[in-house]
This record gives C-alpha cells, sequence and structure tokens, in this order.
C-alpha cells in the first residue's frame, strides 16, 4: 500500500473512533464500561468492531490478520476504557478535574496510538 492509502487507512480509523467512542455512545454504555464483563462495555466494543471490519475488507487485509487486528483492538478497547472508567470513578473525578481531562486524553491518546499499530501491521 502506498503512503497515501497508508494515511487514508489511519483517517478512516480516526473517523471510525469518533463515530463508536461518541456519535454511536449511549448512556448504557457509558454508565457500565467501568464494569469488567458487562453488556454495555462489550456494546460498545462490538460497535467499535463492526465499524472496523468494512476498514480492513477495503484495505484487503488476509482474513488472519483481520481476525488478530480486530481480536486485539477489541481487548485494547475494551480494557483501555474499562481502567480508565473505574479509575475516574474510584477517584471521584468529574469534568470539573484537571485529572479527569488529563486521563481522557492519555486515553483517546492511546486509542490513537493503536490505530498506528494497525496501519503499520497492514503495512507489512
Amino acid at each position: 500500500m502506498n503512503e497515501l492509502g497508508l494515511l487514508l487507512l489511519l483517517g478512516a480509523f480516526q473517523i471510525k473512533h469518533v463515530l463508536g467512542d461518541y456519535v454511536l455512545q449511549s448512556r448504557y454504555i457509558l454508565d457500565h464500561r467501568r464494569i469488567w464483563g458487562h453488556g454495555g462495555g462489550l456494546l460498545h466494543v462490538a460497535i467499535h468492531a463492526a465499524l472496523t471490519l468494512p476498514i480492513l475488507l477495503v484495505a484487503h487485509v488476509s482474513l488472519p490478520l483481520l481476525l488478530a487486528i480486530m481480536l486485539g483492538e477489541a481487548v485494547f478497547h475494551y480494557h483501555l476504557d474499562w481502567v480508565k472508567d473505574g479509575w475516574t470513578l474510584r477517584m471521584g473525578w468529574t469534568p470539573r478535574d484537571k485529572q479527569f481531562w488529563w486521563l481522557n486524553g492519555v486515553d483517546q491518546a492511546l486509542h490513537q496510538i493503536s490505530y498506528l499499530v494497525i496501519v503499520w501491521l497492514i503495512s507489512g
């Protein structure tokens, strides 16, 4: 894949992330992601997987790599959100606290880094 293709792929993952983490996020998901194994967090990851699949298909990713990426992204994304949400709750941080925003910024940066890793894997 050429450089433009890789940049477009990265852009697609960033748009996917905005859709999955903001546009398609529900109160049910937000209220339950911090509870490990709860359907809210699993639904959130399923939404991300559903949004990732067409990107990988358009990029003509082989089936074994596609499955590995989707599983890796799901496990990483799920646990990253679970840790962030649990930590925020335990600390009692709200949007009024600078620590809330620091943690959310780190969370979002780690999600974006995961997309850089995925694009690197696809560039193979």
